[in-house]
């Protein structure tokens, strides 16, 4: 539901990343989504919707699920500590990182597709026809392709996202704010600020991880993260490492926010018609 609402800035922010600048002019968020529009239509900025969908129902879920299950273990003992947590949400976050690396291949091959020359373009039509394409053309190493920099960024993510949006969730609760002596209750507007803090720190952790996968995924010749970090950092200079960082918070940010509200609601009705389980 949230990637659904928020891919077109998924797409904005990869092909940011993958873009090489011409003559040391780097294109902004707001050129490439212009471009995208005006050269292949509006409805081009869902390209890859399909292989969102499937690194959501694959990164997602087990990143988010085996957290919760390993927090519920935790708490069985008491209230777990901000360690604990984090660690917890860095493990569930590398196997989510595993679970979830074929289908951002396919996520970053087809959102950045329209912008390689037409005899480099991947042509998928879909997720599904593409986890085929890949195994066949690539072999099962192919499903594996920027695994290190997928699982680095999976790891910090889920630390920097899902276990900071509970510390804030929970310094928010039991802390009364200053200025408007404002006490916040487990809701909607709590849920909100607890995202909004956790997708800014996140996308900030996240960034240099974020745009080394995308080039290493993107890229059609065996070149290794080292290559591409040496190469692009001979180039551009130690500020790639952040390019996109506004389209990944706009797209992070409503993102986190949509996906933590919906999740909290869905666990709340969840109680209500199974209160058993």
């Amino acid at each position: 539901m949230a990637a659904a609402c928020t891919h077109p800035l998924d797409l904005t922010k990869v092909r940011l990343q993958t873009i090489a600048p011409v003559h040391g002019h780097k294109p902004s968020m707001f050129s490439v989504l212009r471009t995208t529009v005006r050269e292949t239509g509006v409805r081009s900025l869902y390209t890859g919707l399909s292989a969102a969908f499937l690194r959501q129902m694959s990164y997602s879920l087990v990143r988010l699920g085996s957290y919760e299950k390993m927090k519920e273990t935790l708490s069985k003992n008491g209230q777990p500590s901000s360690g604990s947590l984090f660690l917890s949400a860095m493990a569930a976050g590398a196997m989510g990182g595993i679970a979830g690396n074929p289908a951002d291949i396919l996520l970053v091959r087809m959102t950045s597709d329209n912008i390689r020359p037409p005899e480099k373009r991947y042509n998928y039509s879909n997720a599904i026809s593409g986890l085929f394409r890949l195994i066949r053309e690539e072999g099962t190493k192919g499903l594996f392709r920027g695994l290190e920099a997928n699982v680095v960024r999976a790891v910090l993510m889920n630390a920097s996202q899902v276990a900071t949006y509970d510390y804030f969730k929970s310094k928010l609760l039991t802390h009364t704010l200053p200025v408007v002596n404002y006490h916040f209750k487990d809701n909607l507007l709590c849920h909100t600020a607890s995202s909004l803090l956790a997708g800014a720190v996140a996308t900030t952790v996240c960034s240099p991880a974020d745009v080394l996968r995308s080039r290493v995924m993107s890229a059609s010749c065996n070149s290794g993260i080292i290559d591409i970090l040496r190469t692009s950092m001979h180039k551009e200079g130690p500020s790639f490492l952040f390019k996109g960082w506004t389209p990944a918070f706009m797209r992070l940010g409503p993102n986190t926010v949509l996906m933590f509200v919906f999740f909290e609601q869905l666990k709340h009705s969840w109680k209500v018609l199974f209160p058993a389980t």
